[in-house]
């Protein structure tokens, strides 16, 4: 035979070996568990068993050493008493002067010289006045009024008040030589809105009478502004009584 046959032959010997000493010791561990189980416990805690280390103690911790105190602050002089608030003196507001009211006539344009007839030759005013019958007739002179604002100042252009028989003929001679102003004021359609006297005849009844004539007949152009639209403006009249056959 040659070597080569020889080789697997020992292997398998050398396996036999092994497996029968495997076997052997496995059955003294059977035994030994069997009939002595102190002993294997006192061989397992024996491996098991733990021991102590000494161990150097720790070094004790640094004294800490107590922080400084701060030095006390030198005593100061005390705080004096607080001092009284001054208060201011009330100082009174200056009263604004209160304007007054002044009822001023109207401006009256222009005025005529009487004559015979009782008319009246015309001057810059837009009032003209009729033929007077028995011993006495109206006549008008007027201007004409107006505020700020106003580009153009209101125009008459209808109505008049020229009779005698106009007032009543009672109280003819009260008035006689005297006149009236009233203060009309004119609507943007030119119609008289209202109307007050400003400077009375002895006649209160011929002041209402004429008030009430101007606003029935009177019609006018009304008074615009710079931007041409119509505007409300104050009219001022005059209203002379006077004898036929003199000034």
């Amino acid at each position: 035979m040659g070597r080569a046959d020889l080789k697997p032959a020992r292997r398998t010997r050398l396996g036999v070996i092994l497996l029968v000493a495997a076997l052997h010791i496995a059955v003294v561990v059977i035994l030994v568990r069997a009939f002595t189980p102190e002993f294997a416990a006192n061989i397992a805690g024996s491996l098991t068993q733990s021991f102590d280390v000494p161990l150097d103690p720790p070094p004790p911790p640094p004294e800490s050493t107590p922080a400084a105190r701060p030095a006390e602050p030198d005593p100061e002089g005390a705080a004096g008493a607080p001092g009284k608030r001054a208060s201011p003196r009330p100082v009174p507001a200056p009263q604004a002067p209160v304007p007054l009211a002044s009822t001023q006539a109207p401006p009256i344009a222009g005025s005529g010289a009487d004559d015979a007839s009782g008319a009246r030759s015309e001057g810059t005013g837009t009032g003209q006045s009729g033929a007077g019958e028995g011993t006495g007739s109206g006549r008008g002179g007027a201007g004409s009024g107006g505020g700020g604002g106003i580009a153009a100042k209101p125009v008459k252009i209808a109505g008049d008040i020229n009779s005698a028989r106009d007032y009543p003929r009672e109280s003819r001679d009260l008035r006689l030589g005297s006149q009236v102003v009233i203060a009309l004021r004119i609507g943007i359609e030119g119609q008289v809105k209202s109307c007050r006297v400003v400077r009375p005849s002895p006649d209160a009844e011929a002041d209402r009478i004429t008030c009430r004539l101007t606003t029935e007949r009177f019609r006018f152009r009304p008074a615009r502004d710079a931007g041409g639209n119509p505007v409300e403006a104050e009219y001022g009249w005059r209203q002379r009584w006077f004898l036929k056959g003199g000034a």
